[in-house]
């Protein structure tokens, strides 16, 4: 094994799950929809930097594709079981890992996780399967490790460094356009059907004004969840609006308070 790859080992390594899930998988499996962004709150040590590096609890996005019968394209479910093996009823999303690149993944590998959907909510049907289309032709991409890193450079204020040391990322590179990142792919998507994310704006004559595409190796797995033209899909695991109303859950009578999932302490309750 090459050392890149036993250090690629070593970021991927996941800590366990939590003993109870913060999102209701079952309802969320049942409400998303093709071209819905999916956010998660990855346990890998990949996970802790770009958490670090984002200030954000989402270090992954995904776009969820639906299953083989919901992609309308033939010639991208054609590209998608050439890379994955799908059977019918099989939940897909699309995603970047790093050491593996733009790959398909079942929907049921982040049962166990903190997720969250963000939906395009003015977004088409057709334009739906244009997201979905234009991610399907990206499967088979290298993951842009350095693109981290000079995200990082990019987002912290470090202006004391020379110029000469600053990011030369987002400038063009022939060997760019093969390598991506799960945000900046996403991020792609939307932009090829002209859905905004988080555009800058410009004044465009007397009083018009224009949309800029932000650079997408810009993008994050929070700026989704931030975007105020995605709505936010929230599955809890208790207390939805079709369940028990949230004063009547069942909360610790005794002065319990957690400080993580083992680290608990009693206080005296009044």
């Amino acid at each position: 094994m090459s050392l890149r790859s036993r250090v690629e080992k070593w970021l991927n390594y996941e800590t366990a799950p939590s003993s109870f899930p913060i999102c209701d998988f079952e309802k969320l499996s049942h409400g998303i929809r093709p071209g819905d962004v999916v956010l998660v709150e990855g346990r890998s040590r990949v996970s802790d930097v770009i958490r670090i590096i984002t200030q954000s609890r989402w270090s992954h996005s995904a776009i969820y594709v639906g299953r083989i019968h919901d992609i309308q394209d033939e010639s991208a479910r054609k590209k998608l079981l050439e890379h994955y093996q799908a059977s019918p009823d099989t939940q897909l999303l699309i995603e970047g890992i790093l050491g593996k690149g733009i790959i398909v993944t079942p929907l049921t590998d982040y049962m166990k996780d903190n997720l969250r959907v963000c939906r395009a909510s003015t977004l088409s049907a057709q334009d739906a399967q244009n997201v979905v289309k234009y991610s399907i032709d990206k499967l088979g991409m290298a993951y842009n490790v350095r693109q981290l890193f000079d995200l990082a450079r990019f987002i912290f204020p470090w202006k004391i460094l020379p110029r000469k040391w600053r990011s030369s990322l987002f400038t063009r590179r022939p060997d760019d356009t093969t390598k991506t990142v799960c945000s900046a792919m996403i991020a792609e998507g939307f932009y090829s059907v002209k859905y905004p994310i988080l555009p800058l704006f410009r004044k465009h004559g007397r009083d018009g004004v224009e949309l800029i595409p932000r650079n997408t190796r810009l993008y994050t797995p929070a700026d989704f969840d931030y975007s105020p033209y995605f709505d936010i899909k929230k599955y809890p695991f208790m207390g939805a609006k079709d369940s028990t109303p949230y004063r009547d859950l069942p909360w610790n009578k005794d002065g319990v308070v957690g400080h993580s999932d083992q680290d608990f302490d009693v206080y005296e309750t009044k």
